[in-house]
């Protein structure tokens, strides 16, 4: 391979060669990366204090004629530098014998020239910049419904709240509220990405793939498979992580330990994943992710649980209403709206310019998409979680709370009226295990009753259900809180502890008559 083409060759991590060692660069190839990886973590500080930066230059003249000069040199200094390391790591790498046969293979990967199965196995031998890995399938078309369009008329009044919140939203709040976008923190944990891969590879075989989004993201995923090991194996798992999660050290550990069959991927911006965690590349990539399990792994809807920790849930949910015949949702702790959220971390005085900004352009909203899927839910709370209550310390104020008691409502409208939602709340304050009702059984009676009559079919996917028009107020408290244990399961444990593998369990839904006994 001729030597210009080693200037811009990925970098190489590891060779899966039944060692433990990651790839070890020559003198020059290291020296000149670490120049280029100095460069880089200068231009992010510089773009992230740039309107700090900019008035520095400013005050100090530096944007007048008689500076051009100036800044001329400095970057031509800078660009002669780039260019000295460009060449430098280029000139290692084509010295040293293992990034050579890696380049090679990457290169007859991209041409075709050998079969696509064998191309892809020569190419997972090597762990690498993921933006040149090629693309393992690529979406074709969306199934995503149309959604309706969320009013948004324009006041003169509010149009400085309007401009700030679309600064603000385009700068610096989509990394706060998605931190594990940020690239200094990514290079930070780099090598403990590198660590869980290779765990993952090397242990469970896992199979790295690259999905390409209808917007033309990449995305990055990783795929175990059990189905030969287990009869949990047949049930695939896709995991959505939170907010700074990554699959390499993220959820997949917890459906893995069940010998579940696993896909874990990382949200547009983090890691290897292309592109920004916008909702509507968040949606495009998690939409692509099940058109890969369900096209290229093989697994059915019916077949697959979707998982989602944090704001994971978010993607989770948005994918159960685009795929309403998946087999159940597991949703570990995670909110109702993000904006409920947001506006107690805020100062009260830009309460406006955070409404705008998070209803226009990050409207993370598990409330609307929980009520646009019919099939069973399981929401794990943590009842030390620091981050999901909007009141530290406070139980009744986990989020986590709220959207059950509004799934339920949309579920069951006849037994939350009002008075059995601020029982909800009441009983929600508190642990579970305080939780008290001697009336299981026959609330379950009376659910499976309910459906058989009233022709579903003995499903419980024909929400909503009308069950209790004629009852008591006792009768729907007893149901209400039958309802709220089948559906909830607390873990004493704050927001990031691993959630062990007794608390993932498919979740419950009505039985029919023909898959329950009565003893």
């Amino acid at each position: 391979m001729p030597f210009h083409k080693y200037l811009f060759t990925p970098r190489l991590f590891k060779e899966y060669d039944g060692t433990k060692d990651v790839y070890e660069p020559g003198t020059l190839e290291k020296y000149g990366d670490q120049l280029l990886t100095a460069l880089n973590l200068m231009w992010s500080l510089g773009y992230y204090t740039s309107p700090l930066l900019i008035t520095f230059l400013y005050r100090r003249g530096y944007f007048v004629a008689d500076s051009v000069g100036t800044l001329a040199k400095f970057g031509t200094g800078i660009g002669l530098l780039v260019a000295f390391s460009l060449c430098m790591r280029g000139l290692g790498r084509s010295m040293n014998v293992v990034y050579v046969r890696f380049a090679e293979c990457l290169e007859n990967a991209k041409r075709g020239s050998q079969d696509q199965d064998a191309a892809k196995s020569t190419i997972r031998r090597y762990d690498f910049d993921f933006r040149a890995w090629p693309v393992d399938f690529t979406v074709t078309s969306s199934v995503q419904r149309a959604q309706a369009p969320r009013n948004k008329p324009l006041w003169i009044s509010s149009l400085p709240c309007q401009i700030l919140a679309y600064l603000a939203i385009h700068t610096f709040g989509i990394r706060m509220i998605y931190p594990g976008s940020v690239q200094l923190l990514q290079s930070y944990i780099e090598p403990m990405l590198l660590q869980g891969r290779t765990k993952v590879i090397t242990q469970d075989k896992g199979r790295r793939n690259k999905v390409k989004t209808a917007d033309g993201n990449g995305i990055d995923t990783m795929f175990v498979d059990n189905r030969e090991k287990s009869a949990n194996g047949r049930t695939l798992v896709i995991c959505s992580e939170g907010n700074a999660g990554f699959y390499e050290i993220g959820i997949m550990s917890t459906p893995m330990e069940l010998q579940y069959s696993v896909l874990g991927w990382n949200h547009p911006g983090f890691a290897g994943s292309s592109g920004r965690p916008y909702p509507d590349q968040d949606q495009n990539a998690i939409d692509a992710v099940l058109q890969f399990a369900i096209t290229d792994l093989g697994f059915t809807p019916e077949n697959i649980i979707l998982y989602g920790w944090s704001i994971g849930g978010y993607s989770t949910l948005y994918a159960a209403s685009q795929y309403p015949d998946v087999k159940g949702v597991v949703l570990d702790a995670t909110f109702d709206d993000v904006l409920q959220l947001a506006l107690p971390r805020m100062p009260e005085s830009i309460s406006n310019i955070v409404k705008i900004a998070i209803r226009d352009y990050v409207n993370l909203n598990n409330t609307e998409l929980i009520s646009q899927y019919n099939g069973p839910v399981m929401l794990v709370r943590r009842l030390e979680d620091e981050i999901i209550c909007s009141d530290d310390g406070n139980l009744g104020t986990n989020r986590g709370n709220f959207l059950l008691i509004n799934m339920l409502k949309c579920r069951f409208p006849n037994i939350f009226k009002p008075e059995q939602e601020n029982l909800a709340k009441d009983v929600l304050s508190k642990p579970l295990e305080f939780l008290r009702n001697d009336s299981e059984d026959l609330c379950l009676s009376l659910l499976m009753s309910y459906l058989s009559d009233n022709g579903n079919n003995g499903t419980s996917r024909s929400y909503p259900i009308e069950i209790g028009d004629e009852y008591s107020s006792e009768q729907r408290d007893s149901m209400a809180k039958f309802l709220i244990k089948k559906h909830l399961h607390d873990f004493k444990s704050t927001h990031c502890t691993p959630l062990p593998r007794e608390f993932f369990q498919q979740p419950w839904e009505i039985p029919s008559d023909t898959d329950f006994v009565f003893t």
